[in-house]
């Protein structure tokens, strides 16, 4: 006879939880994460002073509200505090406008595939996932509003599209954001923003500036170099900004993260020289695998998208034999980070050598 045990959600059989990029497995030579889209560079010296400077008072909870840091971004991005909400990364915000707004029976809408965590997280708030394809691998912004019922409630644009890398343009934004009904929230994610060198791309807190029903993510985990700190914001009017808030989790946004983003906000000059590398890197790798006559979408993210199909897990398990691992999602292609000359080298090297069979 078993031991009875504790009853759980039937939703946690259904899926499985997040998984991290993982490190290459080589133990001997130099070896490369490229499976995460993180920066390659550390923090500012000015920001790692601070980083110090606050880790001596880890004895004491961090602020709840965040003043020091939503004050910051109003003042950068120039938009009321009262429309600033922060959290644990911007996939704590993702979490905590879903708490905000599903209901027993509401929708939830994105492009697939798009970022990870919108289905898992979802499916946690009782939401049904709407999952409209990509087209040539960008948003199907009219397909996406042809699935729109009376019962979606929340809409995620990601853009620079993670995995693929693929933007969403203005026209295009705007006659969808033309048809979404007053009442359902369409978040622009744009974690990736700071590298769109596309002119067509719209900012989207200019977008959100005259649409009540847009919300933009931003993240310091990327272009900032922050991950290990999770912290990201909100931009939205007051009454979004208000329920995002009312959803984080007390003390989610830990002092050092709080101050590290502050740092790096004043920073910025310094931080976007190195921006301007990656994205040099990043143009590199695409037009050097272009060449060799792989199909690689148009990007506008620090990463390049390989639609390598069933030869997915296959070039993963040679890149890693190399020293570097990325990013594969069985069946459909790899999603490979830019990082420094030397990692992005190797994997050009492992691509020009590849068989490819599709």
């Amino acid at each position: 006879m078993s031991e009875p045990m504790p009853r759980f959600r039937p939703v946690l059989d259904r899926f499985a939880p997040y998984q991290p990029g993982k490190p290459p497995t080589v133990t001997t030579g130099k070896a490369y994460k490229l499976s995460s889209n993180e920066s390659p560079f550390g923090p500012l010296p000015s920001v790692l002073k601070v980083i110090g400077e606050v880790a001596a008072e880890a004895n004491r909870y961090p602020d709840p509200s965040a003043v020091e840091l939503t004050d910051a971004i109003a003042q950068r991005f120039g938009v009321p505090a009262a429309h600033i909400a922060v959290g644990c990364g911007s996939v704590g915000l993702v979490q905590q406008l879903l708490e905000a707004v599903v209901d027993p029976g509401a929708e939830v809408l994105y492009a697939w595939r798009s970022f990870e965590a919108y289905p898992y997280l979802s499916d946690l708030a009782g939401a049904t996932s709407v999952r409209v394809p990509l087209s040539d691998y960008r948003h199907d912004l009219a397909a996406m509003a042809e699935a729109i019922t009376a019962s979606t409630r929340l809409i995620f644009v990601c853009t620079p599209n993670n995995p693929t890398g693929t933007v969403t343009h203005a026209g295009e934004l705007t006659s969808f954001l033309d048809l979404v009904p007053d009442d359902c929230l369409v978040v622009l994610d744009e974690a990736y923003v700071q590298y769109v060198r596309d002119p067509d791309v719209p900012d989207g807190i200019e977008v959100y500036r005259d649409r009540p029903n847009v919300a933009v993510l931003r993240t310091f985990s990327k272009a900032y170099g922050l991950a290990g700190l999770r912290v990201g914001f909100l931009i939205g009017h007051e009454p979004v900004a208000a329920a995002a808030r009312k959803t984080l989790l007390t003390f989610a946004v830990n002092s050092i993260a709080q101050a590290a983003a502050v740092a790096s906000l004043a920073a910025e000059d310094e931080l976007f020289d190195r921006v301007e590398k990656v994205v040099a890197e990043r143009d590199r790798v695409r037009h050097e695998l272009v060449r060799m006559g792989w199909s690689v979408p148009p990007t506008e993210a620090n990463f390049v998208w390989l639609p390598l199909g069933a030869d997915t897990a296959d070039f993963a398990q040679a890149c890693d034999r190399a020293g570097v691992s990325i990013r594969p999602y069985a069946g459909e292609g790899a999603r490979i980070s830019v990082a420094e000359q030397a990692a992005n080298d190797l994997v050009l090297e492992v691509a020009a050598a590849y068989p490819r069979r599709h």
